[in-house]
């Protein structure tokens, strides 16, 4: 079974910053794009980073120039290291990655971790 666990979220003042980490584990024969999502409470969930096998990445154009998007393919991580964090990037945030294992090549989600910025 794929299970991918987020952590690193919390509380930090405007201005800060935060790593977001995702462990992703099972029996995997290989790992396609991942990515952070988010979804605020009365939105819709949107794509903030993505990165591809091969290391190209793509970015919303919110969190352009603050976050960064890496991957550890040997380790089957992914981060976000966010940056100048605002009130507006309050949000749950979530980790997809598109997954081939044994059962196919699916998209997997998360749990999400919680970040609230707020002095």
């Amino acid at each position: 079974q794929v299970q991918l666990v987020e952590s690193g979220g919390g509380l930090v003042q405007p201005g800060g910053s935060l790593r977001l980490s995702c462990a992703v584990s099972g029996i995997i024969l290989s790992i396609n794009t991942m990515g952070w999502y988010r979804q605020a409470p009365g939105k819709q969930r949107e794509l903030v980073a993505g990165i591809t096998s091969g290391g190209s990445t793509n970015y919303a154009d919110s969190v352009k120039g603050r976050f960064t998007i890496s991957r550890d393919n040997a380790k089957t991580m992914v981060y976000l290291q966010m940056s100048s964090l605002k009130p507006e990037d309050t949000a749950v945030y979530y980790c997809g990655a598109e997954i081939r294992s044994v059962a196919g090549q699916y998209r997997h989600w998360g749990q999400g971790t919680q970040v609230t910025v707020s002095s």
